[in-house]
C-alpha cells in the first residue's frame, strides 16, 4: 500500500538522472490522478488505486531491486491534466502514474513508457439495434460532446464514406449519454473507456454495447522525463516482462472485468484488439 500523499516542493532535474536522484534522496515520486477511472483515482479511504497505479507498484519494485534500496520510499502526487508534464520536467515527480495520450506534440518535452491502453473513438447504441459501424447511422442523430474531438472525427468518416449525420450536441458526456438514453438520439460518439463507465454506472447496463468501429485510436502511457534512457529501459522492461507473464492481463481484468471501488461497479470493458496487439508488441508509438 502507497503512503498517504505529501507535499512535494519541486527540485530541478537535469536529464539522464532520474534513477541517479532517486538512490541520493531515497525516495521515488509518483504523480497520480483523483478521479481518472479505472486508472487512477481515490477509493472510499482517499487511497490512491487504480490499473496505473498498480503498474507503477511494479515499477518501484523493479527501481528498489535495481538500486538495491529495499527501503525506497514512495511519495505521491496530486496531479491535473494540465500539471503533469510541467511536474515532470521540473523534478516534482518521477513519473506519471494516470491515463495520458502519447502525442507526437507531447514527445517534444517528456518521454513515454511502452502502451498500457489504447482507447478508441467509438460509439455506444442499443444492445438490440443494427448500428455496427458509424456508415449505419447515415441520416440519424447522434449524440456528441461540445469541444470533443469526436465532431470532427465523425464529419472527417461522414465525407471520406459519403454519409451525414444528425448531430445532438451537449454540454458534458453525462447528457450526451442522457440523449441516448431517452431516445433523442440512436448512438454517441465518445472515447469507448468513458463510454464503458457511462454504461456501468447506468440504470440498465445491459440495453447498451459499444460499437467494433473505431474513428481514431489513441495509445496511452507513463510519462517520465525525455533524455534518461536509462530509467525508460528499467520502465520499459518491467511493463514488458508483465505482458510476458500474465501479470498484466491479470491486472487488466482486476481493473475492467470485474467489481471495482468504491461502489464496486463493472465496467465489463474487454481487452481491445489494439491494446492486444500492443501486449504481443510493446512499442512507445505516438500519434
Amino acid at each position: 500500500m502507497f503512503a498517504a500523499a505529501v507535499a512535494i516542493p519541486a527540485q530541478a532535474q537535469s536529464p539522464g538522472g532520474t534513477l541517479a536522484k532517486i538512490k541520493e534522496t531515497g525516495e521515488i515520486r509518483l504523480g497520480h490522478r483523483d478521479v481518472s477511472v479505472p486508472f487512477s483515482f481515490l477509493d472510499d479511504k482517499q487511497t490512491p488505486v487504480g490499473f496505473a497505479m498498480d503498474l507503477c507498484a511494479r515499477i518501484v519494485e523493479a527501481v528498489k531491486s535495481e538500486l538495491k534500496l529495499p527501503s525506497l520510499q514512495t511519495k505521491l502526487q496530486p496531479i491535473q491534466l494540465g500539471t503533469q508534464i510541467p511536474l515532470i520536467e521540473n523534478g516534482t515527480i518521477d513519473i506519471v502514474c494516470g491515463p495520458a495520450t502519447n502525442t507526437l506534440e507531447r514527445q517534444k518535452v517528456v518521454a513515454f513508457s511502452n502502451t498500457i491502453f489504447v482507447s478508441s473513438i467509438r460509439a455506444v447504441v442499443k444492445k438490440d439495434g443494427p448500428i455496427k459501424t458509424f456508415e449505419d447511422l447515415s441520416g440519424k442523430p447522434v449524440s456528441l460532446t461540445n469541444g470533443s474531438t469526436s465532431i470532427a472525427l465523425l464529419t472527417a468518416r461522414g465525407q471520406e464514406k459519403n454519409f451525414q449525420t444528425k448531430n445532438v450536441l451537449s454540454s458534458d458526456h453525462a447528457a450526451s449519454f442522457l440523449a441516448l438514453t431517452t431516445g433523442r438520439s440512436e448512438a454517441f460518439v465518445m472515447d469507448d473507456i468513458l463510454l464503458a463507465g457511462l454504461i456501468a454506472n447506468s440504470p440498465d447496463p445491459g440495453n447498451w454495447r459499444i460499437v467494433d468501429d473505431s474513428l481514431r485510436t489513441e495509445p496511452y502511457g507513463l510519462i517520465i522525463r525525455k533524455g534518461d534512457p536509462e530509467f525508460k529501459a528499467l520502465v520499459d522492461t518491467t511493463l514488458v516482462a508483465m505482458m510476458k507473464n500474465g501479470q498484466f492481463g491479470d491486472l487488466y481484468a482486476k481493473w475492467f472485468m470485474s467489481p471495482i471501488p468504491p461502489r464496486n461497479v463493472n465496467l465489463n470493458f474487454p481487452m481491445p484488439a489494439p491494446l492486444k496487439d500492443a501486449v504481443a508488441n510493446p512499442n512507445d508509438k505516438g500519434v
